[in-house]
């Protein structure tokens, strides 16, 4: 009996480690059942179609069921203080591969892996974190995930020798108006910007970020591969039309203005995760009591020290707060109103953990 039972667990047990990830309503809450769902459960099933039919004026992302050499769409890293944060963001993955992803940097002309994670899910991200990073040089570098999928690029030494300081800022990648972005990125490359700044709303694809997110990759990649690289999101880019954060409250609905988040936290913190984990370590210990993180730091780049901050995360909605002076809580449509009238005790704008920080940061 015993050995009809252990043949029978090696029968279940090859088809258990083949399951799919779990599905949207899963990892979101019941209320949210098809959040992410491009890349959630079994995506590979997932209509784009169906998904995007009722969304006037948003056009369809790209596959996401790819060559599998093709998995590693894209990546991008800082460095500060001697700690290198690189993030690779991967295609949805089948049930029957890895989970792992390797770096690996060119010494002369051998490759060295260095490191080696799990893959994060939900949103399929991967992230690298090294300390004792010698910025004063240049690394090729290569991301590989099983034996044919492999992204390159080059971790650019530290420009603390040039006089001048180049640096690309971009937001607002409008989704109504998918494909390549050559022309931009061109012109970058002639620029040739020391770092990349994206300042929000790198997709508008709102319930769908992972899809959104990978579609913005391929966008920018050539460029980001190759240098230090900011992104933090904005409204969109968590799935609402505007964005009072409120230190993650519960807001009424996608629009915003009472405050807070309307997605689940844990959608918000997928997003921040694909987004911002690869910028210096957050300048908070700890999370918010919402259970919220944060990611508000610094980054020197050539002899400069810039404040990353995060715009909406703390700010008081007006919802309730303030005069409504518009067809809208957020609307102010009369030019000679009293700016003193929203300038209200108790309302925040950055919060009073950033305002440490700044304190902090604009001494040192």
């Amino acid at each position: 009996m015993i050995q009809k039972l252990l043949c029978l667990f090696c029968l279940i047990l090859p088809i258990y480690l083949v399951q799919a990830e779990p599905s949207s309503s899963d990892v979101f809450g019941k209320g949210f059942p098809h959040l992410d769902h491009l890349a959630t459960g079994e995506w590979w099933k997932a209509d784009p179609e169906a998904v995007y039919g009722k969304n006037k004026g948003q056009r369809t992302p790209g596959k996401l069921n790819i060559e599998r050499n093709q998995v590693i769409a894209f990546a991008l890293y800082t460095y500060d203080a001697g700690t290198l944060k690189l993030t690779a963001q991967l295609y949805p993955l089948l049930p029957e591969e890895s989970r792992e992803v390797r770096l690996e940097v060119k010494n002369a002309k051998v490759w060295e892996e260095i490191s080696k994670v799990k893959i994060a899910y939900p949103g399929w991200s991967a992230h690298f974190r090294l300390e004792d990073w010698d910025a004063s040089r240049n690394y090729r570098y290569r991301v590989r995930h099983g034996e044919k999928a492999v992204f390159e690029g080059a971790i650019r030494r530290d420009p603390i020798s040039k006089k001048e300081i180049v640096v690309a800022n971009l937001s607002c990648n409008s989704t109504r108006d998918p494909g390549p972005r050559a022309n931009i990125v061109n012109n970058l490359k002639k620029i040739d910007p020391d770092l990349l700044f994206f300042a929000g709303d790198q997709t508008y694809h709102h319930t769908e970020h992972t899809s959104g997110w990978i579609e913005f990759g391929l966008q920018f990649r050539e460029i980001m591969k190759d240098r230090p690289t900011i992104t933090i999101p904005d409204d969109h880019d968590i799935g609402q039309a505007n964005l009072w954060g409120e230190y993650g409250k519960k807001a009424k609905n996608p629009q915003g203005p009472s405050g807070g988040y309307y997605y689940p936290l844990k959608y918000v913190s997928m997003v921040e995760r694909q987004q911002a984990w690869h910028l210096p370590d957050t300048a908070y210990e700890g999370t918010l009591k919402s259970g919220l993180s944060t990611y508000f730091t610094r980054l020197r780049v050539g002899g400069l020290d810039f404040a990353i901050l995060e715009d909406r995360k703390f700010k008081s909605g007006p919802e309730g707060k303030i005069p409504k002076m518009g067809p809208r809580p957020d609307h102010i449509n009369d030019p000679s109103y009293d700016r003193s009238s929203v300038d209200l005790p108790g309302l925040k704008l950055l919060g009073e953990e950033q305002l440490i920080f700044l304190a902090e940061w604009s001494q040192d």
